[in-house]
């Protein structure tokens, strides 16, 4: 079993998703969480859940979120597991 050596809350602003075109923006939206939590968790190894990606393509490719609240976990063998938090 794998223990967890980490827990963090954060809520990653997603603005810059406005920069690319429309088609593209749910999918940097997803590059732009892995990047946030690559950086503040310290770890280069970052698997998001099935919810996160729920919650950024519920509407679709042109209109991701404008903010998500993640719940990330580092765990001892050095990757990071992110789950959505429930609000």
């Amino acid at each position: 079993m794998v223990e967890k050596l980490q827990e963090q809350m954060y809520v990653i602003p997603l603005g810059g998703v406005k920069r690319v075109p429309r088609w593209r923006r749910s999918a940097k939206a997803m590059k732009d969480i892995r990047a946030f939590l690559s950086r503040h968790m310290k770890s280069d190894d970052v698997r998001l859940g099935q919810d996160i990606n729920e919650k950024v393509w519920s509407r679709g490719t042109e209109k991701p979120p404008a903010r998500v609240r993640v719940r990330a976990m580092k765990l001892e063998d050095g990757h990071v597991q992110a789950e959505l938090a429930e609000e």
